[in-house]
């Protein structure tokens, strides 16, 4: 089941992804963009692979992926986490949510590129700082999602579990969560990338580490190759991460959830 689960999930991906690297390679042609700076996709492969230097810029790349994984992980889950939380305690208090649903999509609509720095102030540059400028990315979007979904359980079920005995905790618990799954990881599916884009703007403006600087010091120092070996490797590491979700959400749904 689960061999079966990762082609459905990841077959579609693949010619996805080829014509991503053709389309890669067929812009640079058209536009007559010099091989010095844009970098077609078997240079990228002879930066990481064949050439003699290509363990030292593997490590380089791959020691600083590392760090932007961690980061988006970070987000990612206090995001995730904190839209579950918030979502729940809107459905049980309908008060609550007309009081703050307001504050919250106001918050979103200031960039976060200016908010950075006053994050970073507030809580610095290290990890705390990084899961709030990620968890912001993730949070929002998934908090709609997260609460429609909530929203969306049967009225019958419902009306079957208060007919028992049930309270609005019971309903939300026995009901409304398995029936908010799909949208749960449609969130997280959404949220997977964002919250790289999100360790991005973290190591770009407060932390200084991870690729998002390493992209900055390389286009500083002219060197286009790691530039465009760093893109192409957070790029598969947002996809894989994708496809990973895909995975666990077809699992989880063919087991726990009554929409398959």
């Amino acid at each position: 089941m689960i061999g079966r689960t990762v082609l459905r999930v990841v077959g579609p991906l693949l010619p996805s992804v080829l014509i991503v690297v053709a389309a890669w390679w067929l812009f640079l042609e058209a536009f007559g963009i010099s091989p010095l700076v844009g970098k077609r996709p078997h240079q990228v492969w002879e930066y990481l692979f064949t050439v003699p230097e290509a363990a030292a810029h593997r490590d380089a790349v791959f020691g600083a992926l590392g760090i932007t994984i961690r980061d988006a992980a970070i987000g990612f889950t206090t995001g995730m986490v904190a839209a579950v939380v918030v979502a729940m305690t809107f459905v049980l208090f309908r008060t609550v949510e007309q009081t703050f649903m307001p504050v919250a999509m106001l918050l979103r609509s200031v960039p976060l590129v200016v908010m950075t720095p006053l994050i970073t102030l507030v809580f610095g540059r290290d990890l705390l700082g990084v899961a709030v400028i990620g968890g912001i990315v993730v949070f929002f979007p998934a908090l709609v999602n997260i609460a429609f979904g909530l929203r969306s359980a049967s009225p019958q079920a419902t009306d079957l579990v208060m007919a028992y005995g049930g309270t609005r905790t019971t309903v939300l618990r026995k009901v409304a969560v398995p029936t908010a799954m799909p949208s749960v990881f449609a969130s997280a599916r959404i949220s997977v990338p964002s919250s790289i884009i999100g360790a991005l703007i973290a190591e770009w403006l407060a932390t200084g580490q991870g690729i998002g600087a390493e992209i900055l010091r390389a286009i500083g120092g002219f060197r286009y190759d790691e530039v465009w070996a760093d893109i192409v490797v957070v790029t598969s590491v947002s996809i894989v991460a994708y496809a990973a979700v895909g995975v666990v959400e077809s699992l989880v749904l063919a087991r726990f959830s009554d929409t398959r």
